[in-house]
C-alpha cells in the first residue's frame, strides 16, 4: 500500500477533519476584539481553532493527555502574544508553528506513550458503524506509524499530508526551507509505507 493512499484513507477530509470552519476574517475580527481585552472574545477564537491544535498535537505526540496539555500551552502563548499576532497577518501559520514548537518541547521532556486503543475516534457522527470501526482502525496504525518518524520528519509530514499545507507553508511554519521539508516528507513517507506494510503482512 502506497504511503500516500493510506494517509488519504486515514484521513479522508485531508486537512478539515482537524481544521476550522472559521475563515481569515472571522479570525482577524477575533484578535482584534481579543486585543483589545474581551474575555469572551478570546473564547471564541479558542472554540474556532481548538479542534486544529488538538488534532494536530496528537499526531506528533501519539498521546492524547500530552496533547491535551500542548494545546492548553498553546493558547496560553496566543493570549499572551496577541499583539504579535495581530501584526503577523497569518494567525493559521503561526499557530501551526506554536503547536509544532510546543510539542517538540514536551517530547523532549517526557517519552509519549499510550496503547493505541486510547487514540479517539474522528469520524464524523452518525458514520456507519463498519466504515467507523475501519477507520478507526486505519487512524491506530497512522499513530503507530507517525512513531517510527524522527519528531522533524513527523511534523513536515503531518503538516503536509495530513493538515494539507503546501510545502512552503510548511517550511515557514517549521522555520525551514522548502528543500528540507521535501527531503523530509520523501523520508517520513517511505518510512510510513514501510511500517504499514509490515503491519498488514502481520494481520493476514
Amino acid at each position: 500500500m502506497r504511503a500516500l493512499a493510506f494517509l488519504a484513507m486515514a484521513n479522508p477530509a485531508g486537512g478539515t477533519d482537524a481544521g476550522t470552519n472559521a475563515g481569515p476574517d472571522a479570525s482577524a475580527r477575533a484578535i482584534a476584539a481579543a486585543r483589545t481585552g474581551g474575555l469572551a472574545a478570546f473564547e471564541t477564537l479558542m472554540r474556532q481553532h481548538e479542534r486544529l491544535v488538538l488534532v494536530t498535537a496528537l499526531r506528533l505526540l501519539g498521546n492524547i493527555e500530552d496533547a491535551k496539555d500542548a494545546s492548553q500551552e498553546v493558547f496560553l502563548r496566543l493570549y499572551r502574544n496577541l499583539g504579535k499576532v495581530g501584526a503577523s497577518g497569518n494567525f493559521p501559520a503561526w499557530l501551526y508553528r506554536v503547536t509544532v514548537n510546543v510539542c517538540y518541547d514536551m517530547g523532549r521532556k517526557r517519552a509519549s506513550s499510550v496503547p493505541m486503543e486510547d487514540v479517539p475516534n474522528l469520524a464524523a457522527p452518525g458514520a456507519d458503524p463498519q466504515e467507523s470501526a475501519a477507520g478507526t482502525e486505519r487512524q491506530r496504525v497512522l499513530h503507530m506509524s507517525l512513531r517510527v518518524l524522527s519528531a522533524k520528519e513527523r511534523a513536515a509530514l503531518v503538516l503536509r499530508d495530513l493538515e494539507g499545507l503546501s510545502t512552503g507553508e510548511v517550511a515557514r511554519a517549521l522555520g525551514s526551507s522548502e528543500a528540507t521539508v521535501r527531503s523530509q516528507i520523501s523520508q517520513a513517507r517511505v518510512k510510513v509505507k514501510d511500517f504499514v506494510e509490515r503491519y498488514f503482512r502481520r494481520r493476514v
